[in-house]
């Protein structure tokens, strides 16, 4: 069954789900955020159907969030490599994985991030301008540049 796409809603959060919104695609993220890049390693970790793990990654390739690189010639084979836009995705899948910590894995973390410095770090998401922690009360959302009043009568099929 196919879902419902959220494309015609004027909200980057939809927008974006529109690229990484299936239930597989941040795990293939994270899989080669930690540096799997093949097709079958990727497929054998997740267990994920092939035709399945094909259509997510040529998603993310034709979105830019992934690019394809060719290893060998004969016969011809990839590594997927993320882009800018792919690497951009880390703070979601750090917050992704803070949450789960937290909320659904009542023996402990499964998987530590160990950062530069030699510490296990927990993301934490701060304003930009002031460095204090950002909370669901310290903020309001306020009409961007991009916003746009919706159509009166408007529907979901347009």
């Amino acid at each position: 069954m196919k879902r419902t796409s959220v494309a015609h809603l004027n909200c980057s959060i939809a927008q974006a789900l529109e690229v990484v919104g299936e239930w597989w695609t941040l795990l293939v993220v994270r899989n080669l955020m930690f540096g799997q890049r093949r097709f079958e390693a990727i497929q054998a970790d997740l267990g994920i159907a092939r035709n399945i793990l094909s259509d997510r990654l040529t998603t993310l390739v034709d979105h830019g969030v992934v690019e394809k690189v060719r290893y060998q010639e004969h016969p011809e084979r990839f590594e997927y490599h993320l882009t800018d836009k792919g690497r951009d995705l880390f703070p979601v899948i750090a917050a992704l994985l803070a949450w789960g910590d937290r909320w659904s894995s009542p023996e402990g973390a499964p998987v530590h991030l160990l950062h530069r410095c030699g510490e296990i770090a927990s993301p934490k998401v701060v304003c930009d301008r002031c460095g204090e922690p950002l909370a669901l009360s310290d903020v309001r959302a306020k009409a961007g540049p991009g916003w746009r009043r919706p159509r009166a009568g408007a529907t979901a099929d347009g």
